[in-house]
């Protein structure tokens, strides 16, 4: 059988023959496109790192995968158990106290466009009013929308809020946020799961890992 001159026919015809092929330089190119994506000359890279080196970035890279993975369980969740896991989030954070005391989810129709309630006091007086957007990736939050929850503040005659989205916010919106006579505090997506990550919200500890050094002290140095 004579192979033909033409590389692209070749190519053309693997491709028509074999879809596992098609799959698989696909997968690879996908691969090679991700930011994350680690060469080979940066594998060895790695090797020069180290030990400790190596179990931080590993540790990162492993917090990284886990922020992810709880947006995702988010975004296949209801907006009413997103509405409350805010609330629970800001509760762990030390607003408020306890949720049966101080944290409320409204999240209902005629809320005002207000999703939750913290009352920074025993008897309210002080309260911080939470929306929260379960947009997801790409659907940024703008502008219209923080004022909008300003005007929803100005209803309460709350003097701040919190908006808290799985998504990001448009610089239009960031700078509406700074420019408006209430403090409103703008939270996106990949904030959101770090500070889960770091109060314990939705995820736990799984395994505890304690790099010990030598105790010079003991040794009289």
């Amino acid at each position: 059988m004579l192979l033909s001159q033409n590389p692209t026919r070749i190519d053309n015809e693997c491709l028509s023959q074999f879809p596992e092929f098609v799959e698989f330089r696909s997968r690879r190119k996908a691969d090679e496109e991700r930011p994350d994506h680690i060469t080979p000359e940066q594998s060895l890279a790695s090797e020069d790192k180290t030990p400790d080196e190596i179990i931080r970035t590993a540790h990162q890279e492993l917090n990284q995968t886990l922020r992810d993975e709880l947006l995702d369980r988010i975004l296949a969740s209801s907006p009413a158990f997103f509405e409350q896991l805010v609330v629970n989030l800001l509760i762990e954070m030390g607003y408020g106290g306890s949720i049966e005391e101080a944290g409320r989810k409204l999240g209902r129709s005629g809320d005002g466009g207000v999703d939750g309630v913290i009352d920074q006091d025993a008897l309210g007086l002080d309260r911080v009013y939470v929306q929260a957007k379960r947009y997801m990736p790409g659907n940024t939050v703008g502008s219209g929308a923080v004022r909008d929850f300003f005007g929803s503040l100005d209803r309460f005659k709350a003097a701040k809020g919190i908006i808290i989205a799985t998504s990001s916010f448009t610089r239009d919106a960031i700078e509406t946020g700074e420019q408006l006579s209430k403090k409103i505090v703008l939270i996106d997506g990949d904030q959101l799961a770090g500070l889960m990550v770091r109060y314990n919200v939705g995820c736990r500890v799984d395994e505890a890992l304690y790099l010990k050094k030598i105790d010079e002290d003991f040794f009289g140095n």
